[in-house]
């Protein structure tokens, strides 16, 4: 058995990350590289460390402990864990364990000078990195320092940091153990990191070294600021180099120290340029080797390179697969569906059979390649100006890319660029009656689709629902319901183009949308106001409604005093709107109706903060407003040369966007209404397959694609592995944020707002509901947490229909994406909200409860003193 204890890293490989930890398996697994050079020696293996621990049975109960404290409580975290560090430093290493750890570092040289590292076995791992989470030490000389270096790697396990992130990442505390590495110590000229992807853009062609004089720790810890390469293709295309003032030295004796470096050298380059390529040369040796790129920490010594430490980079955004290898462009969806989260696999598959454009899949979310539509010149033109009214930053980001030379190959106009990106022309009579009948035609097919699934079970239901799924595209491009969304955009453009040239007024249309007709979005928000009306007066429901925690809540209302017309009230919301809910494209995302303590604390902000009759008050005020502005803009007009012709053009162009602005809004409703229904019946047969002991539990389904759910229900088998690691997988792309644009060399490209009319430090984006307003900011990210006071100003990363509920309440919305005609942008507008989106990272450098200034007609946002 004792052999366990120790494997020379010549023995182990990446295969091997339970016993030698991931640092260990890795080093075993560069050394087995041809041509990679590292570091003669020997992992001390996770045996060692189970041997050790079972020595003190006091640690488990410790570890139960820590498991249940909460990742937020640093105090408790930090007491518990120098506890168990303590106790595990003060165990006597057994004498055979210690004999055969001395065996093992007499092959090195007794007196050699090490390294000791710690290696754990949740590390280096392709969607954590835990990167300096363990502790490592350098120049230990001799078997008792060694020894008691050991040990301390060991209770580097339990530093308050390295708990924390696991708890952060729900990864067990027991189920983690620690190896350790104990290398011979390399004395380097020059040593840093490289990254064979650039780390900031995500650009897997370009390779990014950091290199200092004396040991790595300098450039790892911060100590110096390094000398920068980036290198592609095989030569350095830019350079900057540093002063490096410090270095960190070996001792003699042991250990390390800062080091002055003389002022002639500070400023040499650590590296030449023949030393960085041929550097970067190996970096893609070894990338090859693991398969994705890597972050390398290396040494140079005597002009040799020596390699002592290899991880995934596990912060880039992964790119699309294609199994080509053209040049291609993405665009994020979910930046255009207001829903930049991940999303689970049933749900990206449904969206994607339900959508009218192929769409790509990366990181849970979705990306439509534009690469074709922007080779040809005309389809660019189009694609350009859609996408520039929708989102400047999207556009930007795509002129970025448009910009390098022949990243995008150029397609004649007769290319297959398919037609302009403007949607059908909006050719279309001004008449209400239009609205009227696609409303009537989408219930039509939803009421069909409800009575017709109800029968259906098995296989018969997805081939009932492939069906299903062409009638949904069916009602989504029908060509009428497309004119009257285009009519709506186009008059809305129209009239803030041309009143600006003609009355020097910005976003004059904001005002003329004000409680604008048949929004569904807009009146789901006014109809919590009326719920709120009923349950107001009910002093003994309002008290309940503060406690409620439990979804079953709306049987126990019944019970109290005024309870039957709450719950009816609720109810018929539920009825009308109970399929929505945040990150709605999402089929998976439980719906209000699934979970109504979602609405609950909307409901109780309406109570407290509005009088009686405020929603028909609201909207009567806004369609008020609008006349009123109307009446003001002709008459301006008229008093103009030509002024008669402009007031009937501007007179024609408002009775259209009154006509049809409101229906921008319905397609999604019933997109998502349809969702419900598929959702509710695909749940149905989840609780089949868990009553015939197929699942454990009826959400697993969210983890499989439709087609993988349809062979599971045929078959009646489901491989639980690739479930578990699906629920891996979507937990770690939490951690990474979509780039608007995306490109096939990995690279994201933000884009930028190219304006200098802002003062200085205010934060840009772009200009939706016109006005300004000043107010106390609420950075809500979850529309359960809000509480809201009158005169509040929203700040959040998107808001899609499911949050209008709350507009009603604030005085100023802030989002960090969004364009002119997103939900968020266009129920702002009809609520007479000032409202500013794409506001990058707003959500961070906005703290919540600071005063703010949102400049919703010029697009910027003021954090006040």
């Amino acid at each position: 058995m004792t052999e366990r204890y120790v494997l020379d890293l010549q023995e182990v490989d990446e295969t091997q990350v339970a016993v030698v930890g991931g640092k260990g398996a890795h080093l075993g697994g560069l050394s087995r590289i041809e041509g990679i050079r590292v570091p003669a020696g020997f992992c001390v293996t996770t045996d060692a460390f189970r041997r050790i621990m079972a020595e003190a049975p006091s640690l488990d109960d410790r570890l139960g402990q820590l498991s249940h404290l909460n990742p937020d409580d640093r105090e408790a975290i930090r007491t518990l864990s120098a506890q168990i560090r303590r106790t595990i430093e003060g165990i006597v290493i057994p004498g055979d364990l210690a004999a055969v750890i001395t065996r093992a570092l007499a092959r090195l040289g007794e007196q050699a000078a090490c390294a000791v590292r710690s290696s754990a076995t949740a590390e280096d791992l392709p969607t954590a990195s835990f990167a300096g989470q363990q502790d490592t030490y350098l120049n230990v000389v001799g078997p008792t320092a060694i020894l008691q270096h050991v040990s301390r790697c060991w209770a580097s396990l339990f530093t308050e940091r390295a708990v924390t992130y696991r708890q952060r990442n729900g990864i067990d505390h027991r189920t983690v153990h620690m190896a350790v590495v104990v290398q011979r110590m390399v004395f380097p000229h020059a040593s840093g990191v490289l990254f064979t992807a650039d780390p900031v853009t995500g650009n897997r062609k370009v390779a990014t070294v950091d290199a200092g004089f004396g040991l790595g720790e300098a450039v790892v810890s911060g100590l110096v600021n390094p000398d920068v390469f980036k290198v592609r293709h095989g030569e350095v295309v830019a350079k900057a180099i540093a002063a490096k003032q410090r270095a960190v030295r070996a001792l003699p004796a042991g250990g390390t120290q800062e080091v002055a470096i003389d002022s002639r050298r500070q400023e040499q380059p650590a590296l030449t340029d023949a030393q960085v390529v041929r550097l970067v040369q190996l970096g893609r040796r070894i990338e090859a080797h693991f398969g994705r790129p890597q972050d390398i920490e290396w040494c140079l010594v005597d002009d040799g390179f020596q390699i002592v430490q290899s991880r995934p980079i596990t912060t880039l955004f992964p790119i699309p697969e294609t199994g080509d290898q053209e040049n291609h462009v993405y665009v994020s969806v979910g930046h255009g569906q207001m829903m930049t989260d991940p999303m689970k696999p049933l749900g990206l598959s449904m969206w994607r059979l339900t959508a009218m454009v192929p769409m790509h899949t990366a990181a849970g979310r979705l990306f439509v390649d534009v690469t074709r539509r922007l080779a040809s010149p005309a389809s660019r033109a189009g694609l350009l100006d859609l996408m520039g009214r929708g989102d400047p930053l999207i556009r930007d980001a795509l002129e970025t890319v448009l910009d390098r030379d022949d990243f995008v190959p150029s397609l004649p106009d007769a290319g297959p660029g398919g037609p302009p990106a403007g949607g059908a022309s909006a050719a279309i009579e001004t008449d209400p009656a239009i609205v009227t009948e696609l409303i009537e035609r989408s219930q039509a097919s939803i009421a069909a689709l409800e009575r017709d699934i109800r029968t259906k079970t098995g296989p018969a239901l997805f081939d009932f629902l492939l069906e299903a799924f062409e009638e949904h595209k069916r009602v989504l491009s029908d060509p009428l319901s497309m004119q009257a969304i285009m009519a709506g955009m186009e008059a809305t453009w129209w009239l803030n183009d041309t009143l600006q040239k003609w009355l020097g007024e910005k976003n004059a249309a904001d005002t003329l949308t004000l409680s604008a007709p048949d929004n569904v979005t807009s009146e789901m928000g006014l109809a919590l106001l009326d719920v709120a009306d009923v349950i107001r007066p009910q002093s003994e429901v309002v008290t309940f409604l503060q406690g409620v925690e439990d979804e079953g809540f709306l049987d126990e209302l019944a019970k109290l005093t005024g309870g039957t017309e709450a719950r009816d009230a609720i109810e018929a919301y539920l009825d009308r709107y109970g399929m929505r809910c945040v990150g709605e494209i999402d089929i998976t995302r439980p719906r209000w109706r699934e979970r109504p303590t979602t609405l609950v604390p909307v409901i109780l902000d309406n109570v407290r903060n509005f009088e009686p009759g405020a929603a028909e008050r609201r909207f009567e005020q806004g369609r008020q407003k609008a006349q009123k502005k109307e009446q003001d803009v002709l008459s301006r007009l008229r008093a103009l040369p030509d002024g008669d012709r402009k007031a009937d053009e501007a007179k024609r162009m408002i009775d259209r966007v009154r006509t049809f602005i409101g229906y921008r809004e319905y397609p999604k409703y019933g997109i998502v209404s349809r969702y419900f229904v598929y959702k509710q019946a695909l749940l149905e047969e989840a609780e089949r397959l868990v009553q015939a002991n197929v699942l454990p539990e009826n959400e697993d389904i969210f983890y499989l694609t439709f087609q993988e759910l349809h062979d599971v229900v045929r078959s009646h088998q489901v491989d639980g592995r690739l479930i578990q690691q699906r629920k891996d997988a979507f937990r770690s792309y939490h951690a990474l944020t979509p780039p608007r644009v995306l490109t096939s060399d990995g690279e994201a490209v933000t884009g930028a707002y190219r304006r200098d009319d802002v003062p200085s430090g205010a934060l840009i984006g772009l200009p939706v509901s016109a006005g300004t307003v000043e107010g106390r900011a609420r950075v809500i990210l979850d529309m359960a947490e809000a509480d809201l006071e009158a005169g509040d100003i929203l700040v959040t990363t998107f808001t899609d229909p499911s949050w209008s509920p709350l507009f009603v309440a604030v005085a100023g919305l802030v989002t960090e994406v969004g364009g002119l005609m997103t939900h968020g942008a266009v129920i702002a507008r009809e609520y007479g909200l000032p409202a500013v989106v794409g506001v990058e990272q707003a959500t961070r450098l906005i703290r919540d409860g600071q005063r703010i200034r949102v400049h919703g007609t010029d697009g910027y946002v003021e954090i006040l003193p």
